[in-house]
């Protein structure tokens, strides 16, 4: 008898654990696609869920949502899909897999993939009063294989090289480089989105010598990694306005004539015996065309060094259109005058030749 009892006690005891750890009947736990799944724009992407322990699913109720209080993506309920329940724009673009249902397994397959169908998808399944669900992230691509540059015509600060590129998602990252694959720093960088939530990126930069001739505009997809790119070489032609060259130029026709003017006044006087003063009218002339250029140059210099409108205003071709227009008046203006001061020198000159003989 203590044989008898002792077994039954031990098959009670076996019995209750047994009950403890196995799972109660109807409950079961969802398990959905390890990490994002990556979906290409205009293609297809399939989303599975897997019902553990496994099960017949048949006449569960299963659930693509995106969102708890809107309709769902997709419907299975008594046995059938029904798509008069899902969000309009997921109808007939949806197919629920059964070929495993019978193992706990379906798979969701969505077509002709947008932009709007980035994010998270909740794959619910409910069976009586219990239910459970897993979450799986799709992240939607897309890469543009058109890459444009542009060239704004030269300016008195240099060129201005336009890089566009449209039909990105998500955002891509976009920089310029050198013939070393050294970043350089742009001018200006925008982006929009068009009515597909795609990406339109714009970026600009300012060449002010043809060493930096040999650019690369480089755009790279973060979630696919994949890498686009276009470049464009600039010879020296490309480089017509020089401010450097019209200050050096405008400098040394401010030396020349000093040079050649002030020996002539100084041999006039010599020959005259007068005195090179304030009060002589060739000094006076001397005087005005030194100050004059001077104050030209130092007028052009100052407004090329000042800060001015920067690459990335819209206004920025108007003010380098105004610097180019004003460059050159002041230049012209530094030729009149040296013309005209130079013509009364000489007639003053012939003036006091023919005064003397």
């Amino acid at each position: 008898m203590k044989t008898t009892g002792l077994s039954f006690t031990r098959y009670f005891v076996i019995l209750f654990l047994l009950q403890m750890t196995a799972p109660s009947a109807g409950q079961f736990t969802v398990t959905g696609s390890q990490g994002p799944i990556l979906a290409r724009l205009g293609g297809v992407v399939e989303l599975s869920c897997q019902l553990s322990p496994p099960q017949n699913v048949e006449h569960m109720e299963v659930r693509w949502f995106r969102n708890l209080y809107t309709k769902p993506v997709h419907l299975y309920k008594n046995g059938k899909d029904l798509h008069g329940e899902t969000i309009s724009k997921y109808v007939e673009r949806t197919e629920l897999l059964k070929e495993a249902i019978g193992e706990g397994k379906v798979t969701l397959r969505v077509f002709n993939v947008s932009v709007d169908d980035d994010g998270q998808y909740h794959c619910f399944f409910k069976d009586g009063d219990f239910y459970d669900e897993a979450i799986t992230e799709v992240q939607v691509t897309a890469t543009s294989l058109e890459i444009q540059i542009l060239l704004h015509p030269p300016t008195i600060k240099g060129i201005l090289v336009e890089c566009n590129s449209a039909g990105w998602f998500p955002q891509p990252q976009m920089e310029w480089r050198d013939s070393r694959g050294e970043i350089i720093p742009h001018a200006s960088k925008s982006h929009s989105q068009d009515t597909g939530k795609l990406f339109n990126m714009k970026m600009t930069l300012l060449l002010k010598r043809s060493s930096q001739g040999n650019v690369t505009c480089y755009l790279r997809n973060p979630v696919t990694g994949q890498e686009e790119r276009t470049n464009i070489v600039l010879s020296d032609e490309f480089f017509p306005w020089n401010i450097m060259w019209i200050l050096n130029l405008s400098l040394i026709l401010g030396v020349l004539l000093t040079f050649i003017m002030v020996p002539s006044v100084d041999l006039h006087c010599r020959l005259q015996g007068c005195v090179c003063k304030f009060n002589s009218p060739i000094a006076v002339g001397i005087w005005i065309i030194i100050t004059s250029l001077s104050a030209i140059i130092s007028l052009i210099i100052y407004l090329h060094h000042k800060n001015r409108v920067p690459p990335s205003d819209p206004h920025f071709q108007l003010d380098t259109t105004w610097l180019e227009d004003v460059t050159v008046i002041l230049c012209v203006l530094m030729v009149f005058i040296t013309m005209v001061i130079s013509f009364v020198y000489f007639r003053f000159r012939e003036i006091l030749s023919v005064h003397r003989d």
